[in-house]
């Protein structure tokens, strides 16, 4: 391995750990606790060394979003995958989205919530956003209905399961009502 090939690699693992860690302290204590000051200290590195990964704050949101996307992807379509006609992939894949939301509640705001410097629905959307997206349609379009548009129809769904994730994670919500919420949602605009 040259000098080069190793320097690359460390940097990458540098990168890894920053990321990981501002993920670590978000799920923790929320994303006020994560400073580039306190991943210095918890990563052992002083600050200079994290501006050169990341230009501040906002960059390692981005990233820890971009990650997170990667992993709601694989969460959506594996509950998909094992599912029995389009209706039951539907209500397997906004199990997957609520769940995702609940056990991951930083990075679902460093997703939706929070200014991370990434384009959403645009040219520029990073691969992670656009397959976050895709691993969606790719279920929601087998119900879309004659006529309607597959992709609108997915933001609409999509739209759906935000509010519901993000009004159960504030306690306005019952949570003894989520599986009736998660059927109402699915016969509703799901169309055989």
């Amino acid at each position: 391995m040259s000098v080069q090939e190793r320097k690359q690699r460390e940097r990458a693992e540098r990168e890894r750990l920053i990321v990981a860690t501002a993920r670590e302290l978000a799920e923790q204590q929320g994303w006020d606790a994560v400073t580039t000051r306190r991943l210095a200290e918890r990563i052992e590195y002083s600050q200079p060394v994290l501006y050169s990964h990341f230009r501040g704050k906002r960059e390692i949101i981005g990233a820890v979003a971009l990650e997170g996307a990667t992993e709601m992807a694989v969460a959506m379509r594996a509950a998909t995958s094992s599912a029995n006609g389009p209706r039951e992939r539907v209500t397997a894949l906004a199990r997957a989205y609520l769940d995702f939301a609940a056990r991951n509640p930083a990075v679902y705001d460093a997703l939706f919530q929070l200014d991370g410097g990434l384009a959403y629905a645009q040219e520029d959307t990073p691969e992670p956003l656009k397959d976050a997206f895709a691993a969606l349609m790719e279920t929601l379009s087998e119900v879309a209905g004659d006529g309607v548009d597959p992709g609108l129809f997915t933001e609409v769904f999509w739209a759906s399961l935000h509010g519901l994730a993000t009004l159960t994670r504030t306690g306005r919500l019952l949570p003894e009502h989520a599986e009736p919420r998660i059927q109402l949602l699915v016969d509703r605009l799901a169309k055989p």
